[in-house]
């Protein structure tokens, strides 16, 4: 179990890499994260969804997603509260302090979920959550120790040396938690290293005195990785808007915007420049498509937009004769009216849509979730998506459907086809359809796909250049169980 000493020190990608390092070398490999925090989903092969980064590592390890892999994900509908997803399927929703009450009740099912992986690998690569070191948040937890020690599970702490203070981070985190915990940590790791890796060899000498463990690394920095679907909605802040090329895209940049994958496939286009507007700023007037990303409370991010004054810019620029595009939640923006009289997303209500297509939705309890062929209509071009929306969407524009699917007709188009609404998640990832979409600013050479299987056969030779795998397989081994 990879654990880190704070948020963001690159678990998530270690564990991706060495699934796809350790597939290569003929294992048979599974990853698993107790419990996740994220509105960027994906959707699993047995019909529920997990986080991104388990469905990315889940493809490192060349297997399919399932809802065993993140049995218990948290996606924040708002300040204080969670829509509390558990083996793939909406379990409730409820505010923070509901849910660190009651949270180890759900140890028996994310042990469940483990086992069942467990019996069907020779290795399973689990991910912890934020820091080992909350020993305030140690009582009932599920994420990390809690989790390691219940299920038996030898620890590697993770610490990010790119932020400063590595060495203090985890000596300092071996120092606060509990010891039964401590000894459960086999070794340290020090990642995203800038430089000579040498000039790190004294504090290596030092960690592993220190520590009475191994230090594995420290492992250089890998810029590739910003081609990999991100999971955390702060990556946002860091990820570079396209290529600079001529056709714009801007994306209003929602508060709980979700699946914000959706977009990777369109910045790596050298003839695109996607702009993320931020609060505040206005949308530019050059952009000649905006885009509407999913979001995790449509509402409420509806109002946000409002305030921002984005209602007024998209309006316009669907007058000055630009192509407007809502994915998912964006989808039902465009619409005429989103009710929600049962308050699953906040309170019950109903909220004025954009009115630039003629449908209405109403949110529902049954989320759909599913993987989806479809073909977009307009241009004949295959689509490989998904569902994962809670929602029912009618209307006179649905006569004009933006795909169609093999259970029937998908998303809206309006009469003058310059506003469009799906809601297929993953879209443009299939080349033939977004090089129609884009026309010519599309690169005939793109591959998205086959780009992430290079990116992760490079991370997974990174790892095996950096970091001993074979201690690794030694340090590996079950725990006995409390």
């Amino acid at each position: 179990m990879f654990m880190g000493t704070g948020s963001d020190v690159g678990k998530s990608l270690i564990v991706a890499g060495l699934c796809r390092a350790f597939a290569n070398r003929g294992l048979a490999v599974a990853p698993f994260k107790p419990q996740n925090m994220s509105n960027n989903a994906a959707v699993t092969a047995d019909g529920g969804e997990i986080g991104r980064a388990q469905a990315l590592q889940a493809r490192a390890a060349r297997r399919a997603p399932l809802t065993a892999m993140n049995p218990v994900l948290l996606k924040p509908e708002g300040e204080t509260g969670s829509q509390v997803v558990v083996r793939g399927r909406r379990r409730a929703s409820l505010s923070a302090r509901q849910y660190w009450a009651d949270r180890a009740q759900l140890l028996p099912e994310v042990l469940a979920a483990f086992d069942e992986l467990a019996t069907g690998a020779d290795l399973v690569l689990v991910e912890g959550a934020g820091s080992a070191a909350e020993v305030n948040l140690r009582a009932g937890d599920i994420a990390n120790f809690g989790f390691a020690r219940a299920a038996g599970v030898p620890v590697v702490l993770v610490g990010d040396i790119h932020r400063g203070g590595v060495i203090a981070a985890l000596v300092g985190t071996l120092a606060v938690i509990d010891p039964a915990d401590a000894a459960l940590v086999r070794a340290s790791l020090v990642n995203r290293f800038f430089g000579d890796p040498a000039l790190f060899d004294a504090g290596r000498a030092f960690l592993a005195e220190r520590l009475g463990r191994p230090c594995l690394g420290p492992v250089p920095h890998f810029a590739a990785a910003a081609r990999l679907p991100a999971e955390d909605a702060l990556a946002l802040d860091h990820l570079p808007t396209g290529q600079g090329g001529g056709l714009h895209i801007a994306v209003p940049r929602l508060p709980r915007i979700a699946n914000f994958d959706d977009l990777d496939p369109l910045r790596a286009e050298p003839g695109v420049t996607l702009t993320l507007v931020p609060p505040g700023a206005a949308l530019p007037r050059t952009a000649d498509i905006v885009l509407l990303p999913g979001s995790k409370a449509t509402r409420a991010d509806l109002a946000a937009l409002r305030a921002n004054g984005w209602h007024i810019d998209i309006a316009a620029h669907h007058r000055a004769g630009g192509i407007v595009l809502g994915l998912c939640g964006g989808y039902q923006m465009l619409g005429r009216t989103i009710a929600d009289p049962a308050g699953l997303e906040g309170p019950p209500g109903t909220s004025e849509g954009l009115d630039l297509l003629a449908v209405d939705t109403v949110l529902e309890p049954t989320k759909t979730l599913a993987v989806t062929a479809a073909r977009h209509l307009a241009s004949g071009e295959a689509l490989a998506g998904y569902h994962m929306h809670m929602g029912r969407t009618t209307g006179p524009d649905c006569a004009r459907p933006f795909a169609r699917t093999a259970a029937g007709d998908e998303g809206a188009v309006s009469a003058d086809g310059r506003v469009m609404g799906t809601y297929l998640h993953g879209l443009f990832a299939a080349d033939g359809f977004r090089r129609a979409f884009l026309g010519g600013a599309a690169s005939p050479d793109l591959a998205y796909e086959a780009g992430i299987e290079t990116v992760l056969d490079a991370l997974a030779a990174h790892l095996e250049t950096h970091l001993d795998l074979d201690l690794l397989l030694a340090l590996a081994g079950p725990v006995e169980r409390p």
